[in-house]
Formats: structure tokens, C-alpha cells, sequence
């Protein structure tokens, strides 16, 4: 962070920089005014005394901010870019923008790897990703989808390394916090993934989506629920969700205002879909019936539904 007495003396500077525009030629006389109150608002702001000579040179250093401002752009100019790394879980970063025929062929391997994640093929989709982001690094969207297929292969850590990049890249990338919401969730970091989904709802806009906000308030739930475990002494249930795998959590699942309307949304009719879910958490012997969950979460309208599996872009 910039001292108090450096941006003084940029202020200064700028100052220094406007009167002499209206004497140089760069600005027209009629507009002499104009800079004069634009000098003293700075000059108050910033709390200095452009009449005070000796702070002007100290300032500039006998220079003028045109010039000093020269020098800078032309030392950019022979500044190299960083080089861009290919091994990174991002893609890489400090690369150059790609040119539009790159765009376009970094989209067609973006396309694959949507084929792929449609077949359940996520192995694949993660390569045709990865080749997409080589092409356009930190490309939020490529990022966003090969999360999504890391998830679906249990590799909750790189899903959060692309997302969280994701997110970083594009704050507004609701979908993004969502698949970030998702794995933090699936590694028991319930605290984490609320703060993925409030981020989502924010970027949504309007109070959020039903899908985020089911998201947010799982994770709350099991968060809750896990403190007040924990303020009791007693043991915590870890990142598994109870009655499901991958940390989904069944039980809250029927337990959610929101389940209802989804249901009624997508699939027309909420009581079938509660009387599966209950048939699923009373299975042979009382226990959870694992496969039939496990089925329950590759079914596309239920994923989608829920927020947890959603469509790559």
C-alpha cells in the first residue's frame, strides 16, 4: 500500500499535469476553469499546496508526470509477459490473450468435453478440458466444467483448485460457486461450501436461485449440525453426508422447504419424488439402500434438480 506522503506527491504531480495543459496547448483556454476547480478539489482532497514550489520539484523530481509516464510506457513495451505454465491445475496463468481462430478451436475442445461429461465419460472430459485451457487459460468456463468433472470422478481437491480459479477469474460465474459449493460440501467443508453458495446467491441476484439456495441450506444444516455435535463432545460425522455417499445428505434432503418445490418444478410431482427418497432410507434392514443412492445421484433430473450436478456450459 501506497504512504500518505507518495500519494501526496502523485497529487501533486497530477496538479502539476493539469495546469500545464491549459498553457501547452493540449487543452483549449475555455476549458481553463474547468481545471482550475478540478486542482483545488484534489488539492483539498489530498490536503497539499500545488503554490508551494519547493514540494512540486520534490514531487517530480524535475521531471513532469507526461514525461515520467513516457518513460513507463516504454519500458512496458519491452517488458516480457510472464510465461504461461501448462502443468497447473488452472490451465496456467500470465498468458497472452488467445487470437479468435485459438478462441474457436479452444471452444471445439470445450464442445468435446461436454460430450464426453454427457456420457459419463468425465476421464475424457477432463482432458478435452484441459487441452481447451491450455489454449485459453483460466478461461472461467473450461475451468467451471472440468470442476464438474472432477467431482464426478471423486477428485474433490482439483474440483476446488478449478473452481476457486474460476471464481477468482469471474466473481459474477454463479455456476461456478455452485460446483465450488459442491465439492467443498463433498470434502465435509460445510462452512466453506456456504460460503461458495452465499457467493452464488449473490451473484445471482434477486435472493438467488431455488438450486443455490437448496445448496446453501444443506450445507447449513450439516454445518449446524455438526456444532452442535461438537459443543456437546461428542463425535462428528465427518464429510459424509448421513444415509449417502459423497456427502449427500438424504435425511436433509427430505427435511428441506425447498425439496417440495423443486420436485413440483422438475418433476411435476413432489410426493413421488418423497416417497423415493423414503423408500431409498428404508432399505433392507432399516439401512439405507447405497445403490439405489448412488443411482439417485447420476439421475440427470434429479442432479440438475438439485443443484449439486449441474449441465457444463
Amino acid at each position: 500500500m501506497q504512504s500518505t506522503e507518495s500519494k501526496k506527491k502523485l497529487a501533486l504531480a497530477v496538479i502539476d499535469f493539469l495546469n500545464n495543459s491549459t498553457t501547452d496547448g493540449t487543452l483549449s483556454p475555455d476549458e481553463k476553469e474547468s481545471i482550475e476547480v478540478a486542482t483545488q478539489c484534489i488539492a483539498d482532497a489530498f490536503k497539499v499546496d500545488p503554490e508551494d514550489k519547493a514540494a512540486v520539484t520534490n514531487a517530480l523530481g524535475g521531471q513532469s508526470l507526461l514525461a515520467i509516464y513516457n518513460v513507463f510506457e516504454k519500458m512496458k513495451g519491452k517488458t516480457a509477459p510472464k510465461p504461461a505454465s501448462s502443468t497447473t491445475a488452472a490451465g496456467g496463468t500470465g498468458a497472452k490473450q488467445p487470437t479468435d481462430a485459438e478462441k474457436a478451436e479452444a471452444e471445439a475442445l470445450k464442445s468435446k468435453g461436454n460430450a464426453a461429461m454427457s456420457q459419463k465419460d468425465y476421464t475424457t472430459a477432463i482432458d478435452f478440458y484441459t487441452q481447451a485451457l491450455k489454449i485459453y487459460p483460466n478461461n472461467p468456463i473450461y475451468l467451471s466444467n472440468r470442476a464438474a468433472a472432477f467431482s464426478n470422478t471423486g477428485n474433490y481437491d482439483a474440483a476446488i483448485g478449478d473452481a476457486e480459479t474460476a471464481v477468482d477469474t469471474d466473481p459474477t460465474y454463479s455456476k461456478a460457486w455452485s460446483r465450488l459449493g459442491h465439492a467443498r460440501y463433498s470434502k465435509g467443508d460445510n462452512r466453506g461450501a456456504m460460503e461458495a453458495y452465499k457467493a452464488g446467491i449473490d451473484a445471482e441476484g434477486n435472493g438467488g436461485t431455488p438450486l443455490m439456495k437448496t445448496g446453501y441450506e444443506t450445507a447449513k444444516k450439516k454445518a449446524d449440525a455438526e456444532e452442535t455435535v461438537a459443543s456437546r463432545g461428542g463425535p462428528s460425522s465427518g464429510g459424509q453426508g448421513a444415509g449417502g455417499p459423497g456427502g449427500f445428505d438424504i435425511a436433509s434432503m427430505l427435511n428441506n422447504p425447498l425439496l417440495a418445490n423443486l420436485a413440483k418444478e422438475k418433476l411435476g410431482d413432489p410426493a413421488e419424488m418423497q416417497n423415493m427418497l423414503k423408500g431409498i432410507l428404508g432399505g433392507e434392514g432399516g439401512m439405507p439402500d447405497m445403490s439405489q443412492i448412488a443411482g439417485l445421484m447420476q439421475n440427470p433430473q434429479f442432479a440438475a434438480m438439485y443443484g449439486f450436478r449441474l449441465p457444463p456450459d
